[in-house]
């Protein structure tokens, strides 16, 4: 498989260049997309690139407030044995908002014996990756990110009040420069640690929910760079706002009575010959591009597990929301799943709606392109395209996306197709994982169930 592991010739030209790092935290991410790891002293980093960097093998497992998932096989029947940590090429940046002596590092789970682990999510999404390269095809992938600036007062969780006014924001804004500029200290800091870090980021929006801000990472022909990329931003974005006292979440519907977050993921695939096999002067695309469009539309449904990650990701798909609701596709139509963006013939794409903000970018890209490689496959006719309100259209063809946690687990768990591009072992930990998280979520009493049932039951 290709992107495992780096050389040591790569730090030490790091520290050349940055003389005043003493720390690195490595960065692992799991398969809740939290990312987790360890805080090394800059001495102690050869052993990373020499694979002695050991960490439980049942951290890949562990749910999203990383408690072990005993049921996972990983814990009390391997003794809690240990993988270890592989640097990721290109990985190793500044993270200024810890401090001027603090770097970070990505990094893949490998077993002992050196190989990529099968759990590892980055090992899941080059899995996928490898069935493009054996057709001499390539995704080109770009990833925007909606989310909050939020603040914690008295167990309450707020918008972001303007460093200015002290206003909260309250209505919607779609666009609003007030808006972002009072953001503007928090996007100030993202975009200078995005330039030290190599990040592509692209300009900031104001979107239609009061206090929302959505940004755009570049399209990257490597789409494992691009998840890295993905990841290393959401980590840049909450660090930065912690030391602005507030929050940024990337939480899929923080506010009842507003828009979710997503993560829309732009995709096009580039051909042997360098060129993007979607590119077209119809604005529907070619064969190539409605194919893989068909493809995506077919395995939507078994693919919300990844794409709906948390109990809370399905407060998001409300008609009429700008969050799709069924698998369905159209041209410079946002009320859609899948949109073919207008632009220039060259830069013809799809633009995939349905993940929520709080996805691993891993394997959010990695059942995205499972999809469309299986419609490329298979020449899968997407149908007519829907113009106009979407969510009328899907609400009379009655092919509703699932919006049950749990259902939407069991459609994973039985889906031969992601079982197929995904790998066996990964689909039956991440069904054991996501099944213990449905459990301990549902067995929490909660205020609600007191102001419901209290009195009256």
């Amino acid at each position: 498989m290709t992107g495992f592991g780096a050389d040591k010739s790569e730090a030490d030209a790091f520290f050349a260049a940055h003389p005043d790092i003493m720390f690195v935290e490595t960065l692992f991410t799991p398969l809740s997309g939290v990312t987790r790891g360890k805080r090394l002293r800059r001495v102690e980093l050869a052993k990373l690139y020499a694979g002695g960097a050991f960490v439980p093998g049942s951290i890949v497992a562990v749910d999203i407030l990383g408690a072990d998932c005993e049921a996972s096989g990983l814990v009390w029947e391997t003794g809690d044995a240990d993988a270890i940590l592989v640097p990721v090429a290109g990985g190793l940046v500044p993270a200024p908002w810890l401090g001027p002596d603090v770097a970070q590092i990505l990094c893949s789970l490998g077993t002992l014996d050196g190989t990529r682990s099968p759990f590892d999510p980055r090992a899941v999404l080059a899995r996928v990756l490898d069935r493009f390269a054996a057709d001499g095809l390539a995704p080109m992938v770009a990833c925007e990110l909606e989310f909050y600036l939020v603040e914690r007062s008295r167990g309450q969780v707020r918008r972001r009040r303007s460093p200015f006014t002290g206003r909260e924001p309250s209505g919607p804004e779609a666009h609003g420069l007030s808006e972002i500029e009072d953001a503007g200290d928090f996007l100030r800091a993202l975009w200078a640690a995005a330039d030290i870090q190599g990040l592509p980021l692209e300009g900031a929006s104001a979107e239609a929910s009061p206090g929302q801000l959505e940004l755009t990472l570049h399209h990257r022909a490597d789409a494992l760079q691009a998840a890295d990329e993905a990841v290393t931003f959401k980590r840049a974005a909450k660090g930065i706002a912690r030391t602005l006292g507030c929050e940024a979440t990337f939480m899929a519907k923080p506010f009842q009575d507003h828009a979710g977050s997503g993560m829309h993921i732009h995709m096009s695939v580039i051909g042997a010959d360098g060129a993007n096999i979607f590119a077209t002067e119809d604005s529907e695309g070619t064969p190539a591009l409605r194919h893989a469009i068909g493809g995506m539309a077919a395995t939507m449904d078994q693919a919300m597990a990844v794409l709906a990650p948390n109990a809370n990701s399905y407060r998001r798909y409300v008609a009429h929301s700008y969050a799709p609701t069924a698998p369905t596709w159209g041209v410079n139509n946002r009320t859609v799943s899948l949109r073919i963006p207008v632009g220039e013939a060259a830069s013809r794409r799809v633009e995939h709606r349905v993940a929520g903000a709080d996805a691993n970018p891993y394997l959010a890209l990695a059942v995205v392109l499972a999809g469309a490689h299986h419609g490329l496959t298979n020449r899968i006719d997407p149908g007519p395209a829907t113009s106009g309100d979407g969510y009328a259209a899907a609400a009379q063809s009655g092919a509703m996306l699932p919006v049950d946690w749990l259902a939407a687990i069991d459609r994973f768990d039985r889906s031969a197709i992601m079982r197929d591009y995904l790998g066996e072992e990964f689909v039956d930990l991440f069904v054991t994982v996501k099944r213990t998280e449905y459990s301990r979520f549902n067995a929490v009493v909660t205020p609600l169930d007191h102001h419901w049932y209290l009195q009256g039951a």
